[in-house]
Parts: structure tokens; sequence; C-alpha cells
């Protein structure tokens, strides 16, 4: 019934967060924490490009993974048209096997709490320490549902070239304080001359998680020199609902 990540979530994806546009300082944040690094990066839920490829630019040597094969396909695009050729591979978080060990695993702007299942979330984030090398870190960006409403229901108009649009109707259905999760639908409209001419539907599932019970979670996997920040300052520790909460974690020399 539902999409994941589908041809216009994706068409809609580009146009709105085009390759180098920074969300709240993340490009610039990601680039200063990997920088003297040495070595590979894997991000993971790389989207389109939109972080990998300013990366790539820089000099990094990145892969990236995500589950949507139309999301890729964008990536795959993209890079080409700047001469760059990365490792992409389309596979799930919690159980992808890949040839390398990384330096750094990313994984920015709150992608982690697309993982709505908790038990899901642990088996990406031990499968995040088994493609780490030792010293190996992951930086994972988490995000507080602090301004949703239930029942609300949102639209937005994009305006495309060529005499075409997106609409994009968005309605919050639930959120479930004991677990911790929120649901959406989201109800995508494309438009041309005034005609509908394709539409897609996307259940949205967020689960939030605590700053001391992330890193209690993080600490029982065996991660140590474990640091919280937020706002994309370093150090800075979490008091603003609205802003981004990153984490930092060591795999065992």
């Amino acid at each position: 019934m539902f999409s994941y990540y589908g041809k216009l979530s994706t068409e809609l994806y580009d146009f709105t967060k085009p390759v180098g546009k920074s969300i709240s300082g993340d490009i610039e944040y990601y680039t200063s924490r990997l920088q003297n690094l040495g070595g590979r990066v894997l991000e993971a839920g790389v989207g389109s490009g939109r972080v990998l490829i300013p990366l790539l630019e820089k000099g990094f040597v990145v892969d990236g993974i995500d589950y949507s094969a139309d999301m890729l396909h964008s990536c795959r695009e993209r890079c080409k048209e700047r001469g760059l050729a990365p490792e992409l591979y389309e596979m799930r978080l919690e159980s992808f096997q890949l040839p390398h060990k990384y330096k750094a695993i990313i994984m920015p702007t709150g992608s982690f709490c697309l993982i709505e299942n908790r038990e899901d979330s642990i088996r990406v984030l031990q499968n995040f320490l088994n493609h780490l090398e030792a010293g190996g870190r992951i930086i994972v960006d988490l995000l507080l549902p602090h301004d949703f409403k239930e029942g609300e229901i949102a639209t937005k108009v994009f305006a495309l070239p060529h005499g075409e649009g997106i609409t994009l109707e968005s309605k919050s259905i639930a959120i479930d304080w004991v677990n911790q999760r929120t649901n959406s639908i989201l109800k995508y409209e494309k438009w041309k001359d005034g005609k509908l001419i394709d539409t897609e539907l996307q259940e949205f599932g967020l689960r939030w998680y605590g700053v001391e019970e992330f890193r209690l979670l993080l600490e029982g996997l065996g991660f140590t020199n474990i640091t919280c920040s937020s706002g994309y300052v370093h150090g800075k520790y979490p008091t603003d609902p609205g802003e981004i909460i990153t984490f930092e974690a060591e795999k065992r020399q």
C-alpha cells in the first residue's frame, strides 16, 4: 500500500534539498569532525547524495548505503554528472555486509530515527560496530518530536519547471509516548497543467530516544569515548528540543 522513498518523494527531496544544501550546518559539522581522520567513511542512509557528494568533492573516501532504490538511482546520476564514482549499496542497515572496514560511519540529520523498531536499531548499531576499524567511530544524529501535533494536516505546494508541480499533504496520525514513536502519512501528488499525473503514498514513522537512554544503549553495545552534542556545536549538551542531537562513539582499540 505504501511506498518507501519512491520516485515522487525522491524528486521532491532533490528539488528542495539539492547537493550541498546544508541543513542547520550539518555538512560543515561533519566535514569538521571527519577532518584528519584518515580512512574510509560510510554514510548510512545516503539518500540522493546531499551530504555524500560534498564530502567526496573535499577529498574524503566515502561509500554510501540506502534501502531506497529510487534514492540510490538519483545519487548515482548526480555523482556521474560530477565525475564521481563512489561505492553505493542497496541494502538494509540491520543486515548489510560490506567488504570494507571503516574509520567512520555517519548518519546525519536524524535519519537514524527512521528505524522505528528498537530491536532493529540495536541491530543497526551492532552492525555499524562490526564494520568499524579498531578505534573507528560512529557519528549519528537524533531528533525529538518537539513540534508533532496529533491530528494536524498540512499541505505544501512546490512549483517545478515545465508547468509541473508537486503537492505534499502531511497528516500527523498518532504519537505513542510509551514506545516513543510518531506516525504520519505523506501523500505526494504530481501535477502538469492542472492535471494529476502521478501520486505516491508514504507511511512516515519516527522513533526518538532520550539523551541518556541512547548513551546507555551505546555503552551496552561496547562503544567507548561517547560524546553528545547539539545544534552542531561539538560538546554542547542538549537543552533545546528543537536542535539536532549528535552522538559520537568509538570502537575499542
